[in-house]
């Protein structure tokens, strides 16, 4: 009956204490994407109030990813302490160049943080230095596979691409997977897995969010050319599926002969040739 009451108390406690951060967070003001891309540039100089800024107008976001990870026997106050961390990691990094909102990049940022601390939480034993060194190659491999293969890899594949042997793979795996709490599995809008814990290595927002710029302001040059040459460049260099099509492709999507597209393509790639110090600078258009 004590330990009950205890718990109880403590829980009480708890959600008092997470009630008076809720009304603080709130008190900060959400920011304009120019707020964010000019607090970035602040951070960039060494400004750390802007760091400061960026991130209590960002902890509501914490809150948000955080509440799907919650659990018997882990508090929100914990996750949100853990992606409070991952927040002000993305904070120090965001780069105001790239044309991205910063909640879309620290997102990913604050879930990592997350589930690093619930993967270390759920194993028993904490493993050497070494140990884990060999599970986040397992880790990552599993990720690379899963997305080449489109399926989940069995041990067999990641054993095959890591020359080890099968056994050694499954003793691996035996280590890396803690128990998962039932409640977490199967809670109401949580379909979290033993997947879930899986720190995904494979995923690097810096990289996209780069290509995406790239891709942003190579189309502000393609404003240049005639409507017909803009979508002969944009099918040829820079598809929506990311696969350039062939120039008898864009001639069945416009209707015209693949030697039609091919002295459009060249025509727009002359004009653009034009401009050639000022794209190459930011590293656009190879083909130029």
């Amino acid at each position: 009956m004590k330990n009950t009451a205890k718990t109880e108390g403590r829980n009480s406690e708890n959600r008092d204490i997470l009630s008076i951060y809720i009304g603080q967070i709130k008190m900060h003001p959400l920011l304009a994407f120019s707020e964010e891309k000019e607090l970035s540039y602040l951070v960039q100089q060494g400004d750390k109030g802007a760091i400061d800024k960026l991130v209590k107008a960002n902890l509501r976001l914490v809150l948000k990813i955080a509440r799907p990870y919650v659990s018997y026997d882990t508090p929100l106050l914990d996750l949100i302490q853990e992606g409070n961390l991952g927040l002000m990691h993305a904070a120090k990094k965001y780069d105001y160049k790239r044309n991205v909102r910063f909640c879309t990049y620290a997102s990913w940022w604050i879930r990592q943080h997350i589930l690093r601390y619930l993967s270390n939480k759920q194993r028993f034993v904490k493993l050497p230095h070494r140990k884990e060194q060999i599970i986040r190659k397992y880790q990552k491999t599993y990720h690379t596979l899963s997305q080449n293969l489109m399926h989940q890899p069995k041990a067999k594949d990641i054993a095959d691409e890591l020359g080890v042997s099968l056994k050694e793979i499954n003793y691996i795996i035996n280590f890396n997977t803690g128990p998962i709490p039932l409640e977490l599995v199967l809670s109401k809008g949580n379909s979290a897995n033993a997947i879930d814990f899986h720190e995904d290595y494979t995923y690097n927002p810096e990289i996209n969010l780069f290509k995406k710029y790239h891709r942003d302001t190579t189309i502000q040059f393609l404003d240049k050319l005639k409507e017909r040459e803009k979508q002969v460049i944009k099918y040829r260099f820079l598809p929506d599926d990311g696969k350039p099509h062939t120039l008898k492709e864009i001639g069945k999507k416009m209707r015209l002969s693949a030697e039609t597209i091919r002295q459009i393509e060249l025509k727009a790639l002359a004009k653009l040739r034009n401009h050639k110090g000022e794209i190459r600078k930011h590293g656009l258009l190879q083909a130029i």
